[in-house]
C-alpha cells in the first residue's frame, strides 16, 4: 500500500490532496531530489524521518542497537566513494574521455584538457590555463569536446529553461512567483516560473545566479511546498 524511504522530506496529508514539503531539518532537507515524484503517488509515500532532525534519528538508531548510528555523514554518490567521478567514467567508459581544447567565449584556444568530464560549471582551480585574470569554467560542449572558460561575470544568468518537467500542483497558466533551487545544496532564491510547453518550463531569477548548469534539476517551491521542477537544458 505504501513505500517508505529515508529522505528528509515530508508528505502532508491534512488537506484535500497530499503535499510534498521540505524536511524539518533544513540542513538535511532532501525534498529537492523528490521533485520528479508523480503527483498521484504522493498518497503512497511515507517519509518517517522528515519530521525529525539528524541528531534525533541518530539517537533512535543508537537506542535500537543499529551499529551505524554514529556513521559519518556523506554528501557523495554512494557508488563513487572516492569522489573521483572522472575515474569512474574512465573505468566504465574509457573511450568517452578524449583530449580537447579549452577555449574562451570567442573560440580562441587557451589550452588543452584530458576530458571535459573532469570539469564542472563554475570551477576555478585546476584549469591548467594561465591568464591575467581569474578564469572559471562557464560552459562545456560535449559535441565539440571543448571546455569554455571566462571571467566570473560570464557565470551569471538571469534565467534558465528546463524540460522533462513534473508538477505536483496544477501547472500554472500564468507566470507564477516562487522560490527555486538550481542544485541540491543551493539556497532557494526568488524567481518566476512559466510553463512553456507540455514538458518544458522557463525560470526568471529576481537576481542573476551563478553557475546554472545544464543537467541539474531546477525545483520550484511555494513556501515549504514543492510545486514542481524540471531538468535544466540551458541558462540565459
Amino acid at each position: 500500500d505504501f513505500v517508505a524511504t529515508g529522505h528528509y522530506a515530508r508528505v502532508d496529508h491534512s488537506g484535500d490532496e497530499p503535499r510534498l514539503l521540505r524536511g524539518l531539518d533544513a540542513g538535511k532537507d532532501q525534498s529537492y531530489v523528490l521533485f520528479g515524484t508523480p503527483r498521484q503517488r504522493l498518497a503512497e509515500m511515507l517519509l518517517p524521518v522528515g519530521e525529525l532532525s539528524k541528531p534525533q534519528v541518530r539517537r533512535i538508531a543508537e537506542q535500537s542497537g543499529l551499529p551505524v548510528f554514529d556513521k559519518p555523514d556523506s554528501q557523495e554518490i554512494c557508488f563513487v566513494p572516492d569522489n573521483d567521478y572522472a575515474g569512474l567514467i574512465r573505468r566504465r567508459s574509457p573511450d568517452s574521455l578524449r583530449p580537447g581544447d579549452i577555449v574562451d567565449d570567442s573560440g580562441k584556444v587557451l589550452g588543452r584538457h584530458e576530458g571535459q568530464q573532469h570539469f564542472t560549471i563554475g570551477q576555478r582551480r585546476g584549469l591548467g590555463v594561465a591568464a591575467a585574470q581569474p578564469l572559471y569554467v562557464v560552459g562545456k560542449n560535449a559535441a565539440s569536446n571543448t571546455v569554455i572558460v571566462g571571467p566570473r561575470e560570464k557565470l551569471l544568468s538571469t534565467g534558465l529553461t528546463a524540460d522533462q518537467s513534473n508538477w505536483l500542483i496544477d501547472p500554472p497558466v500564468v507566470p507564477m512567483p516562487c522560490t527555486v533551487r538550481i542544485r541540491y545544496n543551493s539556497q532557494p532564491v526568488d524567481a518566476t516560473v512559466t510553463v512553456t510547453g507540455e514538458s518544458t518550463l522557463a525560470v526568471s531569477f529576481e537576481q542573476p545566479q551563478a553557475a546554472v548548469s545544464p543537467g541539474q534539476a531546477v525545483v520550484c517551491y511555494e513556501g515549504d511546498r514543492v510545486i514542481g521542477g524540471g531538468w535544466i537544458t540551458a541558462s540565459r
